[in-house]
């Protein structure tokens, strides 16, 4: 009954697993009331959302050439015409319409002049060309002609390098929804055929673009990572028990577990981040620990009295009350980031600690239910309780504990001390195109663009007058003309657009195209030129993309160069003063803001929150220790050997150079989480021993390394190939997490093994009090445990099995 409730929930959890979905936006590190985000929500109410622009680039003179001229001014077209499917309801019925993808394509063949309408007194935009040119000379004549408006040098070409570029806008709605479809691989197939037929190497990039690609590396890591977890995860198991039965019903639980965890993100309608695609191969890793210990446990219980159904009861008894600790540990140290304003975090902590709960509860009804169906071990299968090897590594850790404490507190201090130093090394860093490899097409044609355009990374600067109607004043369009000058002094940043761009191109307009009059208008040139710009604002005109509906507020537009959030800062505090001279502050609110901007602020967001959840777990897990044992000295000891790695594991990073970012800052908070669990279970085994040794620390210390040391082994090891793993990852920084971890890992697996009960064997008077005899938590069945000691009589296996059948 009990496997068939299990399955039916299973069953439920895999039907909504099929609507997880995909995040297919940059953001939510930062909480909706964080300042940086409040301006980020208020310019996009006044203009548009940045960062929806695909960028293709080319610098191949042949595109001049009448025929590839035309399948670039074709390309446009085409890519103008992506639509995709969308479900919707009309009168009831679902059908399907076709919805257009992008809004329009900006390029040499799509753009305007400005041409004034004196009849009207308005301005008019004109196509420079409104069908496919069908001779050379209309190609030369469009060139000719963009290369007099001053507007669109350094937007659309580069004069001295020959560089032109497309933009594509595309619907900002659709792109931030799964219901893009496959708009942005459409425009990528367009964009290769049209390399294909011309032979012009093009480059393409732009958020959408990035955002996409990097969306589907997340998906396509997703279900490789949970095929790698299951496949290392089985070839360590068989290795270890040599048995497939047991290989079998361990990959049983950890799959169950992985539905059920895709299962909670659709029922909580969480998205898939990079983060959240950590969880399911995490699921694996953590759950087939839980195996390892019930199985462990199984096998040794049966070995001693030969009794399938006394054994099992022991599993469920000692392990699993054990275990149950451990996991919740875990899953608290997980649930630490509920408590955080980052949503991303959030949602990851909310799945990552309900399921490794769940994984506790469907290992421990999977294994002894299913094994209790099955015949009982034979000699074979739990003769790798008996390995030669392991019993060496095991022996050496004991002879060590025993005989060489000095030794070990020496290498701890020295490890220590190396490790602070390195400590002073980590710096915290992050790009919006992390960790992807620099050889990656994604990379390259963005430092392509980076290098003929300086960035493509959307950074706003908004200019607020405090007065209605004074941002557009003679004096206040001089001051964005000085502020855009600043802006091109730094390499970082592209050409710059704004209100003053657009005065220029509408003076230039009003003398007739006369390129020296791409200047400010001067104030006796207002009077005249102004009721030109009253009409074009009130009927959307050029105006309406950099002013709000009071000329209040206008914007600044540029890209930044993906340059990284600790550069970015450095940026960001050179700027601010210098443009406070430009816009004194006590008349002029100046708001820096941007994708650029809200992911930098994101950035450090997230890493101060890392080691808040940190530290709140560190609390957390203290608390649950001194519960189960009721002694300060006993929780400070305990927790002794699992900080050690994590100061090991920073120092790593210091020397190596891997920063703090958003992909590798679970690092801590997944080792203490997962290191912790050993040393529950040691100290478990510990108290267990002393109960039985009439308080005999020493040797219960010596048969506490012996019992849960091979255990500690087996599971290291699957943890250790199970981050390593992540290794293979396209991005670094999840290589980067993957590798840490596990190294994290196998030194807390020495610190649990070596340190911790070195201090236990020194400090031993002092810290067992009577407290710790009587816990607040009892982990074990004493009367169980008294009873244990007449079933290793193998004479009475028929009493024993008289028991089993009650």
């Amino acid at each position: 009954m009990v496997l068939l409730i299990l399955a039916a929930v299973t069953v439920f959890m895999g039907f909504q697993a099929r609507n997880v979905r995909m995040s297919y936006k940059f953001g939510g590190l930062l909480p909706q009331e964080d300042s940086t985000q409040i301006a980020y929500q208020s310019f996009i109410e006044n203009f548009s959302e940045d960062g929806n622009v695909i960028v293709i680039g080319t610098n191949d003179s042949d595109l001049y050439k009448l025929k590839n001229f035309q399948k670039w001014y074709n390309l446009a077209a085409d890519i103008k015409n992506v639509k995709v499917p969308l479900d919707s309801l009309i009168n009831g019925v679902e059908i399907e319409i076709m919805v257009k993808a992008v809004d329009s394509v900006f390029a040499i063949p799509q753009s305007y002049e400005l041409i004034a309408n004196k009849e009207e007194v308005r301005f008019e935009f004109r196509r420079l060309m409104s069908t496919a040119p069908k001779t050379q000379a209309e190609v030369d004549e469009v060139l000719r002609k963009i290369r007099t408006l001053p507007f669109y040098e350094g937007l659309l070409y580069q004069r001295n390098s020959g560089v032109t570029l497309m933009m594509v806008f595309v619907n900002a709605e659709l792109f931030n929804s799964e219901n893009r479809g496959a708009s942005v691989e459409q425009i990528a197939a367009l964009v290769d055929s049209f390399e294909a037929q011309t032979g012009i190497k093009t480059h393409i990039s732009g958020l959408p673009y990035i955002r996409t690609e990097m969306t589907e590396r997340v998906k396509g890591e997703l279900r490789l990572f949970i095929l790698l977890a299951a496949a290392v995860t089985a070839l360590l198991l068989l290795l270890f028990f040599r048995n497939v039965v047991v290989m079998l019903v361990s990959l049983v639980v950890v799959s169950v577990g992985v539905v059920w965890s895709l299962g909670t993100m659709a029922l909580f309608d969480y998205p898939v981040t990079m983060l959240m695609g950590l969880i399911p191969p995490l699921m694996i890793v953590i759950g087939v620990p839980n195996c390892i210990y019930l199985l462990n446990k199984y096998h040794s219980e049966f070995k001693k009295h030969g009794n399938k159904a006394k054994a099992l009861t022991r599993v469920i008894q000692k392990v699993g009350n054990a275990t149950f600790i451990t996991n919740m540990t875990t899953a608290m140290g997980f649930a630490t980031f509920i408590f955080t304003d980052s949503a991303i975090l959030k949602n990851f902590g909310v799945v990552a600690s309900i399921n490794i709960v769940a994984v506790f509860v469907i290992s421990i009804i999977t294994i002894p239910t299913l094994f209790s169906y099955i015949r009982e071990p034979r000699r074979r299968h739990v003769r790798h309780l008996d390995r030669r090897w392991l019993a060496l590594v095991v022996n050496k850790l004991v002879h060590v504990v025993q005989t060489k404490r000095r030794g070990v507190y020496i290498s701890t201090a020295v490890i220590l001390v190396i490790g602070f130093y390195g400590l002073t090394k980590v710096q915290t860093t992050g790009n919006i195109v992390d960790d992807l490899p620099q050889t990656d097409k994604v990379i390259t044609d963005l430092r392509w663009f980076e290098d003929q355009f300086n960035g493509v990374m959307p950074f706003e600067v908004v200019v607020d007058a405090r007065r209605n109607g004074q941002i557009i004043k003679s004096n206040n369009l001089k001051r964005i003309e000085k502020l855009q000058d600043l802006l091109a002094e730094y390499p970082q940043f592209s050409k710059s657009l704004s209100i003053v761009d657009a005065t220029k191109f509408a003076k230039q307009a009003f003398y007739n195209g006369d390129e020296s009059k791409y200047t400010l208008i001067r104030g006796n040139e207002q009077s005249f030129i102004g009721p030109y710009f009253q009409s074009n604002y009130q009927t959307g005109g050029v105006e309406g993309t950099f002013l709000d509906s009071l000329k209040r507020r206008t914007r600044i537009t540029t890209q930044v160069a993906d340059i990284g959030t600790k550069e970015m800062g450095y940026l960001l505090d050179e700027l601010r003063p210098r443009i406070d001279s430009i816009f004194p502050p006590k008349n002029y609110e100046i708001t820096l803001t941007g994708t650029s901007v809200v992911f930098l602020e994101g950035t450090n967001y997230m890493v101060r929150n890392l080691f808040i959840s940190l530290l709140l777990a560190i609390c957390v897990i203290a608390v649950i220790m001194s519960l189960l044992f009721r002694s300060a000295r006993m929780v400070l000891i305990s927790l002794l050997p699992n900080m050690i790695p994590l100061v090991a594991t920073a120092a790593i990073m210091g020397f190596a150079g891997i920063p703090i970012k958003p992909s590798t800052i679970l690092v801590f908070s997944i080792a203490f989480g997962i290191s912790v669990d050993d040393t529950i279970h040691f100290l478990a085994k510990y108290r267990q021993e002393l109960k039985h040794h009439a308080w005999n620390i020493k040797e219960s210390v010596l048969l506490a390394v012996q019992e849960t040391g091979i255990s500690m082994l087996y599971t290291s090891i699957v943890l250790f190939f199970g981050f390593a793993m992540f290794g293979l990852s396209d991005f670094e920084g999840t290589r980067a997490l993957g590798i840490l971890v596990s190294v994290t890992l196998l030194i807390a697996m020495f610190t649990n093994l070596l340190v911790l009960p070195s201090l236990l064997l020194s400090f031993e008077r002092s810290i067992t009090t009577k407290a710790f005899k009587e816990p607040f938590l009892e982990l074990i069945d004493e009367e169980d445990d008294i009873e244990l000691e007449g079933l290793q009589i193998r004479r009475e296996v028929p009493e024993v099995a008289e028991e089993g059948n009650i």
